[in-house]
């Protein structure tokens, strides 16, 4: 465990905002995981698990959206760095019970700074495109829950979500 207090490393001795410098770190091997749920109606669940319907289309089209957005997360998130990205998966469970898709995201990198961000960007965009996709059945769709659930590399280490 770390001796020092936990501080704002985006922001610097003044308060303003930076850009952390990486420049003296070590590329290592590094990977996140996030996740996020969605949470439809009945009908619009019914919809999108319906048998040779909906649900290949709207969860590839969400998967693409994903892998993108994470591609892309140093153009959305204004302090992230741009690095070169590995692999990213996103993945999905459904659960006919509670109507909810479950979004998982990976990403993995050697470099010199994490891929929390673009696991948590690649997660959202995925369940921003289900709702998109899914909205004219069910314009209450919600997104819930999205949060880092493992990451590992980098002088931190590893780092899991407390289970719930």
């Amino acid at each position: 465990m770390s001796s020092t207090a936990p501080t704002l490393s985006h922001l610097d001795e003044s308060g303003q905002v930076r850009m952390v410098d990486v420049g003296d770190k070590s590329s290592t091997a590094r990977v996140a995981i996030a996740a996020a749920r969605v949470r439809l109606n009945a009908t619009a669940y019914g919809l999108l698990t319906q048998p040779g319907r909906g649900k290949g289309e709207v969860l590839n089209t969400a998967r693409v959206a994903g892998m993108l957005a994470a591609k892309r997360c140093a153009d959305l998130i204004p302090l992230c760095h741009t690095l070169p990205l590995s692999f990213v998966g996103v993945d999905f469970a459904l659960d006919d019970d509670t109507h909810t898709v479950e979004v998982r995201a990976t990403c993995r990198t050697d470099f010199k700074t994490g891929v929390e961000m673009e696991a948590m960007t690649a997660c959202s965009v995925a369940a921003l495109t289900v709702y998109d996709m899914c909205k004219a059945a069910d314009k209450g769709i919600v997104i819930e829950q999205v949060r880092l659930e493992y990451k590992a590399g980098g002088k931190s280490g590893e780092w899991r979500a407390p289970t719930e």
